[in-house]
């Protein structure tokens, strides 16, 4: 699979699927489709043991496929399954003490920065990334405006990339792309008929080596 280097990345967001079994074929299945840069694993409503067989199922599929394995939430969890990095959701004092207790062993990312305030504030922590957006937050065809404007806004000045929450559109990439954020995430889009999840990873990487912007050195 050959990675691009010079365009915004896919980062995959796994569904909500109670069985470990179906739950691990959607994402497999997905992974076939070509280039993803990382797959984020929220918990979700699963008690701490049932997310941690579920992540110890898909972290190590994740990574044979080129991507790295990202654990939302739970740093323990991260650990045990031999994951890549965490992915935070929780306030400034979480974020602090992730990035203080695991960089740069894990990569530590996330945030719930809704303004430009918050963002800076993330941003001054220096995590690997900032993510504009909720896990969840794709409800609508379209990314939220608000987010690829500040996806913008920061690509546009800060050097610490950013993940842009998509919307339940493939094409929705695109409109994260032409923003000038490193990474979209995408979960509805790629998950809502799980057997065609391999076919649309492999429509949004063709639409954006077409028309997404290329980063300059």
């Amino acid at each position: 699979m050959t990675v691009p280097e010079d365009r915004c990345r896919l980062v995959l967001i796994v569904p909500d699927i109670a069985d470990i079994e179906e739950q691990a074929k959607a994402v497999a299945d997905a992974l076939r489709g070509g280039d993803v840069a990382s797959v984020i694993i929220p918990q979700y409503g699963l008690d701490d043991s049932t997310f941690q067989k579920h992540a110890e199922k898909l972290v190590p599929m994740v990574q044979a496929a080129g991507a790295a394995a990202l654990i939302a939430g739970d740093s323990r969890v991260a650990g045990r399954a031999k994951a890549d990095g965490l992915h935070i959701t929780g306030n400034l004092a979480e974020f602090t003490e992730a990035v203080e207790k695991f960089v740069p062993k894990l990569i530590v990312g996330g945030g719930s920065a809704t303004d430009r305030h918050n963002a800076l504030e993330i941003g001054e922590l220096r995590p690997d990334y900032i993510f504009f957006g909720k896990l969840d937050g794709d409800i609508k065809p379209e990314a939220h405006p608000k987010n690829v404007a500040l996806g913008e806004w920061w690509a546009s000045m800060i050097e610490i990339p950013c993940i842009v929450m998509g919307g339940t559109d493939p094409k929705s990439a695109l409109e994260v792309a032409l923003s000038g954020a490193e990474f979209v995430a995408l979960r509805t889009a790629v998950f809502a008929d799980p057997s065609a999840a391999p076919s649309i990873i492999a429509e949004v990487n063709a639409l954006l080596d077409e028309k997404a912007p290329r980063f300059e050195d």
